[in-house]
């Protein structure tokens, strides 16, 4: 299954890690990044390694390592750390060129993944590239930081236009649909709904700060019985006249889009009709 929830915590606080994992969310960020001070970065390195060692690989395929962004100091020495650790994902903050990330692939085992963390403008411009580039495995949005890096008040449409950006070269490039930014808010209704407004651009999963945010993600997508029962009308209309080439169900035309909309919302709460 494409992930759907990547939940961060601190590589400095190792005794959130196992809490963390098993939180319900499909992968686990070990932040080396924002979440630890600059003083504390080895330290957030060794602890981090140390709770690899101790891992079965199923563990260690649901996690993800986010390191410093190319420009930073600490970026050399992530780059060193990362060789040898056995990682199967690397979330590269501020990404901005496919040079950066092959410089990451460089340092992990074959067919370890690359998460590209999409902050800045320069980062925006070159999504096109990145997605294109098959040294990408998905699109992360960084939308606080964005918002930072263009001085923009708070989300709006300025936003909203990078988002769905990283959403069409995601599905041109064959990618996965991308990763959106963090809620800051904790109370579900706000990430609920940060959540729908993300969906409805194209998004398909969602970084989290707190383990209520993804119950409150997975919640949201579990579709409602309205959307079920609409879906399995939809469904067994389609068969009972499967030459048709539209239908009506409910006073509106159905086409063969409908349908693949009506299977996919049955597919994801685990039925077929």
């Amino acid at each position: 299954m494409i992930p759907r929830t990547y939940l961060f915590v601190p590589g400095n606080r190792p005794g959130r890690f196992a809490k963390a994992l098993s939180a319900g969310a499909d992968r686990v960020v070990l932040d080396l990044e924002d979440a630890v001070a600059a003083t504390d970065k080895a330290g957030a390195r060794q602890q981090v390694a140390d709770w690899l060692i101790t891992l079965d690989p199923a563990e260690v395929s649901r996690l993800v390592v986010r390191i410093n962004d190319a420009h930073s100091e600490c970026h050399s020495q992530d780059l060193d750390w990362l060789k040898g650790r056995g990682l199967c994902a690397v979330m590269l903050s501020k990404c901005e060129s496919v040079g950066q990330v092959q410089a990451v692939k460089a340092c992990l085992a074959p067919g370890a993944e690359v998460l590209a963390l999409v902050e800045t403008a320069k980062g925006v411009l070159a999504a096109p590239e990145l997605a294109a580039s098959g040294a990408v495995s998905r699109l992360v949005f960084g939308s606080l930081d964005f918002m930072l890096d263009l001085d923009l008040p708070g989300p709006g449409s300025a936003v909203d236009m990078a988002a769905f950006s990283l959403v069409l070269v995601s599905r041109a490039g064959g990618l996965a649909s991308p990763v959106a930014g963090v809620t800051a808010a904790l109370h579900d209704e706000q990430v609920q709904s940060d959540w729908a407004h993300a969906r409805s651009l194209g998004f398909g999963a969602k970084l989290c700060i707190h383990p209520m945010q993804v119950a409150a993600v997975h919640k949201a997508l579990v579709p409602d019985a309205d959307q079920l029962a609409w879906a399995r009308r939809v469904v067994s209309a389609w068969q009972g006249q499967a030459d048709a080439g539209a239908l009506q169900v409910d006073g509106h035309m159905v086409d063969r889009p409908v349908l693949l909309r009506a299977q996919r919302i049955l597919a994801s709460s685990g039925q077929t009709q």
